[in-house]
């Protein structure tokens, strides 16, 4: 499956088609998945603000696996502080059961983490999604990893979008979050390599899971700090 080069509108329309015709009725959760630097909280950021522009406050909510990093005091206590952003780093089976209350729940307000760069830790409760979001856009780096549990978390998906970027792109982005977060140029550089480098080449086996391989255009630059992938 080639990528789909996209300006921001188009993929703002895509995502708002979403919310049309068959299964409209029901909540609908939207994935994206990417290699670390491929701009994935970038685009589920704008795409949540651009659906609540033109549907209403709330009617869309952001949903990143970032939040279900394990805290740095878990990864001392297992020994990964050196593979933070690898795949046993993070809560699976906690996010996919927020998944599910987010699939099955339209009563109450839920609660949903995110990864707090400056504090380079996990913080709960930063976002929320309410019981009239009829859009949740999820991403992070595993969306669509083969091993347990990630294929039932791809099961309450309507759709998983990959999102595309070259790879001397996505280093230098890399390089530059490191730096922002306070590493020095060479321990950027060499965390991006022994690192971030091979937990990209995880995720890219995934490719063929997704519904759609997208290439973004025209995002607005959000500056970033610290961030696990």
């Amino acid at each position: 499956m080639n990528a789909d080069t996209l300006t921001a509108l188009d993929l703002v329309s895509l995502a708002l088609g979403l919310l049309r015709g068959r299964g409209s009725s029901t909540r609908t959760i939207l994935g994206l998945a990417g290699p670390p630097g491929a701009g994935k909280s970038t685009l589920a950021r704008h795409l949540v603000a651009e659906v609540e522009r033109r549907e209403g406050p709330g009617s869309a909510a952001y949903l990143p696996l970032d939040g279900f990093h394990l805290s740095a005091a878990q990864l001392d206590r297992l020994g990964l502080g050196q593979r933070k952003g690898a795949p046993p780093t993070f809560d699976a089976h906690g996010y996919l059961a927020l998944l599910r209350r987010v699939a099955a729940d339209r009563f109450q307000d839920i609660y949903v983490p995110d990864f707090d760069r400056e504090l380079d830790e996990p913080v709960a409760a930063r976002h929320v999604v309410a019981p009239h979001a009829r859009l949740v856009i999820t991403e992070g780096n595993y969306l669509a990893a083969a091993e347990h549990p990630w294929p039932e978390a791809r099961r309450l998906l309507r759709e998983l979008w990959y999102v595309d970027a070259d790879d001397a792109v996505r280093e230098e982005r890399l390089i530059r979050r490191h730096r922002d977060g306070g590493r020095d140029e060479a321990t950027a550089r060499h965390w991006v390599t022994h690192n971030d480098h091979p937990n990209g080449e995880y995720v890219k086996a995934g490719r063929a899971l997704c519904t759609r391989i997208v290439r973004v255009e025209g995002l607005p630059v959000v500056p970033e700090g610290r961030s696990v992938s």
